[in-house]
Formats: structure tokens, sequence, C-alpha cells
């Protein structure tokens, strides 16, 4: 099933997305109102976070791409916070800030929270997803290696696409990962090879802090990351999911 969040004449609805037809409900799916189109609503993020966690180094040929050796997995899940402004939506600009000269693409599987967690076990994590979809990790690569801290090369505003849509019927242990750049492709992985799988990371946050419903969780991107330019087109694509688009804009 899918499920959308959206906006349309009316204001800013979820609804269930069967073909191209949209069936109003709330957050998790219970029926409000008469059905309208996909072509008359615009696609928003289908999430409403107060928290944005993020995974770092969860692909072990990321790690080695990123100068890394097999001493350098992680025991346990390397975690950063992306800010709330980062949040985009399908199709929005991506927009170039002026001050940094390596912007950079990182497609990811994300994960939107349906019911609260904490301290949850690994066997019971996935009973509380709402649904997955598509992220992009817009990450300025040089200020993410000269800043104290990330906050600046990861939390700019609009570097955290997610869409266009949430699967809700989706087993996140071995899916298709991909991202392209004009249309060429630049990053091929599967959540099989994830350091870190889904319950873990979920298990793991838990364990210090409360995760609640609309919370979303990138689960880090496989290797093959690299460069944008003013007028990319960048789509991150999840098997079982869909396409996420947003083009690369220049600052103003």
């Amino acid at each position: 099933m899918k499920r959308i969040r959206y906006r349309d004449q009316h204001g800013v609805s979820w609804g269930d997305l069967r073909g191209g037809t949209v069936y109003p409900t709330d957050m998790w799916g219970k029926r409000s109102g008469g059905a309208t189109t996909l072509s008359e609503v615009t696609l928003l993020a289908p999430c409403e976070p107060k928290n944005i966690v993020c995974v770092g180094k969860n692909y072990a040929k990321h790690i080695a791409e990123m100068g890394g050796s097999a001493d350098d997995l992680p025991k346990e899940p390397g975690l950063f916070l992306k800010g709330l402004s980062a949040l985009s939506n399908p199709g929005d600009p991506i927009v170039y800030p002026s001050w940094t000269q390596e912007l950079h693409y990182e497609g990811e599987l994300a994960v939107v929270i349906g019911q609260r967690l904490r301290n949850v076990s690994e066997s019971e994590a996935l009973d509380a997803v709402l649904g997955y979809t598509c992220a992009l990790d817009v990450t300025a690569r040089d200020k993410q290696r000269s800043d104290l801290q990330w906050v600046r090369g990861k939390s700019a505003d609009g570097f955290c696409p997610v869409g266009p849509w949430l699967e809700t019927d989706l087993d996140p242990h071995d899916v298709r990962v991909q991202t392209l750049v004009n249309g060429e492709l630049k990053q091929d992985g599967h959540t099989r090879d994830l350091i870190f799988g889904v319950p873990v990371i979920l298990a793991y946050i838990s364990s210090f802090m409360t995760l609640e419903p609309g919370d979303l969780v990138l689960t880090g991107t496989p290797d093959g990351v690299g460069p944008l330019k003013v007028g990319d087109e960048v789509t991150v694509r999840v098997e079982g999911v869909g396409d996420l688009t947003n083009t690369v804009e220049a600052d103003r």
C-alpha cells in the first residue's frame, strides 16, 4: 500500500494511493473523505518528524571509498541528526549553497515511524514502522570535513528530500537502493549489505532516545557518492517504493 502526504485545494492531507486515485486517510490509513486523483494533488514529504536520525558509515564499500579500512567498521550504529528545516518534498529544488564547493548526493532507504519506540528489542522494532520511502542525504562534503560538527554539512535548508510516498508493505532486509544523476547510475546497493539492518538501528536508537510517530530514520548510503552541480537532476530509486527526483538550483 502506498500512503502519501499531499496538498490540494483543501489543505494538507494523508491518503492511500491506488493506481492514480487518492483516498484521503489519516497518517495510519483510516479513511476520512472522498477520493481524488493524483494529478490534482502536490506530493509532500510523507512524514511529519520531530526527529530526523541518520546512520553514517553503514555500508562497508562506502567506508572504503571514504578512505576507511576493514579496521574502521563500526561496532555500533554511528548516528547524526539532521535539522527539521532540512526536510523537503519530492520535486523541491536542492539549492546549491554559495558557501560550499562540494555538494554531494547520498541516496538511502528511509524509515518512517508509526508507533512510539522506547527500549524496544530488535524482534519488536519493525512492528512500529509505518512505512519505507526514499531519501536523499544531501551533504556539503567540504564542510563535513572542515567543521567541528556536521551541522552545516548535513542540515542546511533542503538537505533532506524525502518521498515520493510510503510503502507500508515492504521487507527492508533486501531491497535495491540506487541513485541516478541526469539518468546515469551512480549508486547501486542492496540493504542486505547494511552493516546494521533496520531492526538493529531502530532498537539501538530506542535504547536512549524515544522515537515518535512521524519520525524519520535514514539507514545509510551505499558506495558511489559523488558531486552535484547546478542543473543536475538526481533520482533516488528504492526497489518496491519508487523514485524520488529533485533538481539542483543555484543559490540566490
